[in-house]
């Protein structure tokens, strides 16, 4: 089977955690870059890495990597890529491209428009016709990366962000992202190997990942649909193989998720009854300065408000409560928040003992780990 180069895309933040998962997964010449992780491998493992990968956003399949002196250039080497390898004259395509530092291309929407045109014309001299551009539910996705004078363009193998997992249909006010949930899970090391507690809980995103991740459930589950199905590679049987059921891993211990909302907990058991791991959560309707969980030797994530929509002095007041709840409460478990509001974290009053960055959208956020224990450490 013929290997490629591929790129799997991801959040700032979580290239090692992916980097780590592609290894797993068979990914050979695995290396990361900035907000990215290049490897290589074969049809099937295009095919894994959209079932199976958590942290990553999309999955590219590069298909040229040049240099070029002017505008003109570029438009000559795209021209000259062997576009009906890829692409029918009766089928659709896309173009999403990226510029970093390019001379030539101040905007992305001009790399766009160059590089429809050398696909159009390359079509109308070869075949006399040329495919329709539809940029809502195209065929084919095209993706250009253009960093100063460099250009790689591949295939979108994913299509819609690989965060989208299926299972979410009921969101709050500010849902995290399911692949940032994932990576934060990752990165504190947790994999079902102890109990685990979300006591802000919103719609129940952090739970539900903790619980596919402990039971081994792969990412894309409950997808319906990769761009790789339009490919005229697509390879029924092969994909068929990938998404063979897999064994469920036993999870032996306990997941407490628990909001002040009832509607946002609501929301919660909805999509942990469509991710099919309703039954391995505990839900609660709480707020967290009154939540008694008894939990020795586990592992805390929260995502607590950040302050879009609270006064500066009732966050302030927040996250202190936050801090004295872990250590009073929750003593001889680790904890982890991520917040935007850096100053109002100093009111947590404990130390850290490790600060990530991470961002959650636009905002830049701290990760922190916080070692709970029992009165003073000497």
């Amino acid at each position: 089977m013929k290997e490629y180069r591929l790129i799997a895309k991801t959040f700032a933040g979580l290239e090692d955690v992916l980097a780590k998962e592609v290894k797993r997964l068979g990914g050979k010449n695995v290396h990361r870059g900035n907000r990215a992780v290049y490897y290589e491998g074969n049809l099937e493992m295009i095919y894994r890495s959209n079932y199976y990968l958590r942290t990553a956003l999309k999955v590219l399949k590069e298909i040229d990597h040049f240099q070029f002196k002017n505008v003109d250039q570029f438009y000559l080497k795209c021209k000259n890529i062997d576009w009906s390898k890829y692409l029918g004259i009766e089928e659709s395509f896309a173009i999403d491209s990226v510029v970093v530092n390019s001379r030539d291309f101040r905007n992305s929407m001009f790399a766009s428009l160059k590089v429809k045109d050398a696909i159009a014309d390359y079509f109308r001299e070869k075949q006399g016709k040329r495919p329709n551009v539809d940029t809502n539910t195209p065929d084919i996705i095209i993706n250009v990366h253009i960093y100063q004078n460099t250009c790689t363009i591949s295939l979108d193998s994913s299509g819609e962000s690989l965060h989208k997992r299926g299972y979410r249909i009921k969101q709050g006010d500010a849902p995290l992202n399911e692949v940032l949930a994932a990576g934060m899970i990752m990165l504190a090391g947790w994999y079902g190997n102890s109990d685990f507690m979300d006591p802000m809980c919103g719609s129940g995103t952090i739970v539900i990942e903790a619980a596919m991740i402990a039971q081994n459930i792969p990412a894309a589950k409950f997808r319906k649909e990769f761009a790789f199905q339009s490919w005229n590679d697509y390879d029924q049987l092969l994909w068929a193989q990938v998404t063979e059921p897999s064994e469920k891993r036993e999870f032996r211990y306990k997941i407490y998720a628990s909001d002040i909302s009832a509607g946002n907990l609501l929301n919660a058991q909805t999509n942990a009854r469509r991710a099919l791991v309703f039954n391995k959560i505990s839900f609660a309707v709480s707020d967290f300065a009154k939540l008694e969980t008894n939990m020795q030797n586990g592992t805390i994530i929260t995502n607590p408000p950040y302050g879009e929509r609270l006064k500066s002095n009732d966050l302030d007041s927040l996250y202190q409560m936050i801090g004295e709840r872990l250590k009073h409460h929750y003593p001889e478990n680790e904890a982890w928040i991520i917040s935007s509001a850096k100053e109002s974290m100093k009111s947590i009053g404990l130390k850290p003992s490790a600060k990530l960055e991470l961002y959650n959208g636009a905002l830049e956020c701290n990760f922190n780990k916080y070692e709970l224990f029992s009165g003073k450490r000497s």
